[in-house]
């Protein structure tokens, strides 16, 4: 062997081991194809090439990339798909194996075709080949197709090249053994880089599925909470973005990769998942008295048996003692009384002003009241667990049901440490599971103060509390405007509980604004006027 052939040896597994390098690092499958067939034409001096892809139904090789040197063309990849580029189906009409078309013929028989003189042979119908020489004023002469099996002899698709060109007299020649041994060697690599990232995106797929799967579970049960899942993820990673372009303070130089971007946005999917075990008659609580059903209710029928009972007794005293002005103010007050107290106790039921403490004492006075029920018991108008749930200060849920809820977020970490993360995805649980911390250090579960949490837990932190504000669709609460809701959100940023940083930029680069047009209703959007949201220093 000369040296020069030496050298061109040399220079193809040069090639095929620069390329074996870039099929593990190349993620993007267009770009990965594109380089797989790039390279196959530099290994054999080709002046065009084409690459198909088996159909997801196994019936047609689909059209996927075409380079051409003389033509300066380039169709598919990552660039447009060219109509004239048509499927190649794999069978006949009558079923049989498409043996017609050379890269039908390779695909079928799994095996390599190299042709010195393409129209000189008849054993394949060049019509396609024909139309494109035609149309191009290009011709066609040696041609070698070779099929893609991976390492279960699958066919994961065909690659072309066309026109192998002499290094010096750049004459078109026919493709050497040599040359269909390396690109032999060079497809079977490919077919296997291409299926491992088929792989790969479908195992994304089915996380993605089961992560949904949750979600649906959720929403299932509580409707309410089933949007927030899929609106927090999104208002996250607008916020990221936002903060990824901030050139100012302490995070100017906070920047994530498309796989650092994925797990944020993968964790917000998942932020809520131990929602799943928490009892629907807590999630759905929107009365103070509410179970199965308002609770209530029950207790406005009590208030009519003692209106009732109130009624006889001032009629039967009136029958005794004749006619008497004092005993029907007497009942008129009473009765007024009993309904005043009735209201009080539906409006204290709703849960949607903080209750002071002498509305406290009332309910309390109240629910000395007693009456006389069916078997003739004596009974006070409120039992004990209905005074606990009417005396909570704030909300509807008590103590036991708030501790219930906040579970959630201890039981979405335990879940979500379990799952055997990759190494790109390992900090799930604690982006998921960071976002009811506070800067202060007194959020839930752990207490993590905020130079101990992660910037995407901090950043969603921030969209958990915004949608949570903002939402509509809540049962126990009314969306809050845009201005109201930034004005509770500024305030927390004073007190410790956000990240004062993170707010800056929500403001700032006005993320608030950008979700609200996409997602929030129009009548919740007022004008803000960022000059009166407290924490937030308006740039000069």
């Amino acid at each position: 062997m000369s040296e020069l052939s030496n050298k061109q040896i040399a220079e193809r597994l040069q090639h095929l081991t620069t390329l074996s390098i870039a099929l593990n690092d190349i993620k993007n499958i267009e770009v990965l194809l594109e380089r797989i067939l790039q390279t196959a034409k530099n290994i054999t001096h080709a002046d065009g090439g084409t690459l198909y892809r088996v159909s997801a139904d196994k019936k047609y090789l689909e059209f996927d990339i075409l380079f051409n040197d003389s033509l300066d063309l380039h169709f598919g990849g990552t660039l447009e798909k060219s109509e004239q580029m048509r499927s190649i189906p794999l069978s006949l009409d009558n079923a049989e194996p498409n043996l017609e078309a050379v890269v039908a013929y390779a695909a079928n028989r799994k095996e390599s075709v190299n042709i010195e003189h393409v129209y000189d042979t008849p054993l394949f119908n060049f019509l396609g080949m024909r139309k494109f020489d035609e149309f191009y004023g290009y011709h066609c002469q040696s041609l070698l197709t070779v099929p893609m099996l991976d390492h279960n002899s699958e066919l994961v698709g065909v690659l072309q090249l066309v026109n192998s060109k002499a290094p010096f007299s750049h004459q078109v020649q026919p493709f050497s053994m040599t040359d269909q041994v390396f690109i032999e060697a060079l497809t079977s690599q490919a077919a296997i880089a291409i299926t491992n990232q088929e792989l790969i995106l479908q195992l994304e797929d089915l996380l993605e599925s089961l992560v949904n799967l949750i979600n649906i579970g959720i929403d299932e049960k509580s409707p309410n909470t089933g949007r927030h899942c899929q609106q927090v993820p999104k208002l996250t990673m607008m916020l990221a973005d936002a903060a990824q372009k901030t050139d100012e303070g302490a995070l100017k130089d906070f920047a994530m990769s498309m796989s650092e971007r994925y797990e944020l946005w993968l964790a917000g999917m998942l932020h809520d998942c131990g929602k799943i075990t928490t009892p629907v008659h807590v999630i759905e609580k929107a009365t103070k008295l509410q179970t199965i059903f308002d609770r209530i209710h029950l207790i406005d029928a009590r208030f009519e048996i003692l209106r009732r009972d109130v009624e006889i007794h001032y009629l039967k005293q009136q029958a005794a003692q004749g006619p008497s002005n004092r005993l029907s103010r007497e009942l008129e007050c009473k009765l007024e009384r009993f309904e005043d107290d009735r209201t009080f106790l539906a409006y204290a039921n709703i849960g949607s002003e903080r209750m002071k403490d002498e509305d406290l004492q009332r309910v309390a006075s109240i629910a000395n009241y007693t009456w006389v029920d069916q078997q003739g018991n004596t009974q006070t108008l409120l039992n004990e667990e209905e005074v606990e749930n009417l005396m909570i200060p704030a909300g509807t849920l008590t103590n036991e049901e708030r501790k219930i809820i906040n579970n959630h977020i201890s039981l979405t970490i335990r879940m979500l440490e379990t799952l055997p993360w990759p190494k790109h995805l390992q900090h799930i649980p604690e982006f998921a599971g960071g976002h009811h911390e506070r800067m202060d250090g007194k959020g839930y579960p752990r207490g993590l103060r905020g130079e101990e949490m992660s910037v995407q837990a901090r950043i969603m932190a921030i969209a958990d509390i915004f949608e949570a504000l903002t939402a509509k669709d809540r049962p126990y609460k009314t969306g809050k405007t845009l201005s109201e809701s930034l004005r509770i959100l500024g305030k927390f940023s004073l007190n410790g509980h956000i990240d004062p940083e993170l707010f800056h930029i929500f403001v700032k680069q006005k993320v608030y604004l950008e979700y609200a047009n996409q997602f929030m209703d129009s009548a919740q959007i007022d004008e803000v006027d960022e000059t009166q949201i407290p924490g937030y220093l308006k740039p000069q």
